[in-house]
């Protein structure tokens, strides 16, 4: 059996957004460079998932492989929404050691491609694969390995623009949902403060948002009614120009 082949100029980048009904969350694994011969930690730090495209596989292929490693789940929402291939993105002094020390030309040239993800974090069991791979809310990640917080902030903007205008927000969410939770979910990602009332009228035009003869269970306070997103209902009706700026 032939190796698959990396190719080693072309990367894909993730930025798997997950909500777990209070804030948006970016998936970040840790970078950790140790001195070979002492094993001191010469330094840490985060990156985002990602890794370079087998020479037989297509950039889609390559994001679906790099998340299905990390999550073990599939058919999960992806978005291309970038490239970058800036000539000094690999040049800080911590990128260049980390690229030494993995036997790589630190001088050489990668392009990546970036892609978005959407999770329902309750979805998600992170495994282990060599590097601690953990969930950081979105507002508090300051600085990353290369030009990953460029990256994460191209997504985000995104992410936010696609929200707007499409009902990609219920991948976020999980199956059955309240309308306060998918208010919180648009504010969250929006950074917007939204007007009760206006939201409810808004929504209350999505033919595909479904209620349900279903109510929260095990809450402290008067338990909700459900609702769901169908899939089915909004191909039908998506040829109607329709505006999701809340």
């Amino acid at each position: 059996m032939v190796k698959a082949q990396l190719n080693n100029s072309i990367s894909v980048d993730c930025v798997i957004f997950g909500f777990d009904f209070e804030k948006l969350n970016v998936l970040l694994v840790d970078r950790v460079l140790k001195d070979e011969k002492t094993g001191k930690e010469l330094f840490s730090d985060l990156t985002l998932t990602g890794n370079h495209i087998f020479e037989h596989e297509s950039l889609e292929d390559a994001a679906a492989r790099i998340l299905f490693d990390l999550t073990g789940l599939e058919n999960i929402y992806l978005k291309q929404f970038g490239a970058f291939c800036d000539t000094d993105r690999l040049k800080r002094p911590n990128d260049q050691a980390w690229l030494r020390a993995s036997g790589r030309d630190p001088d050489s040239r990668i392009i990546s491609v970036g892609y978005y993800s959407l999770l329902a974090t309750e979805k998600v069991t992170l495994k282990w694969k060599g590097r601690n791979v953990k969930w950081y809310p979105v507002s508090e990640v300051t600085d990353l390995a290369f030009d990953h917080y460029h990256i994460l902030q191209s997504a985000l903007r995104a992410l936010r623009r696609e929200l707007l205008y499409e009902p990609i927000g219920f991948e976020l969410l999980p199956e059955k949902f309240t309308l306060s939770q998918l208010q919180k979910l648009y504010e969250v990602v929006l950074g917007v403060e939204l007007d009760k009332r206006n939201f409810r009228k808004k929504i209350a035009r999505m033919k595909y948002l479904i209620p349900l003869d279903e109510k929260q269970k095990g809450v402290a306070h008067k338990p909700a009614r459900l609702y769901m997103f169908s899939r089915e209902v909004y191909e039908k009706t998506r040829k109607e120009v329709l505006d999701f700026n809340i």
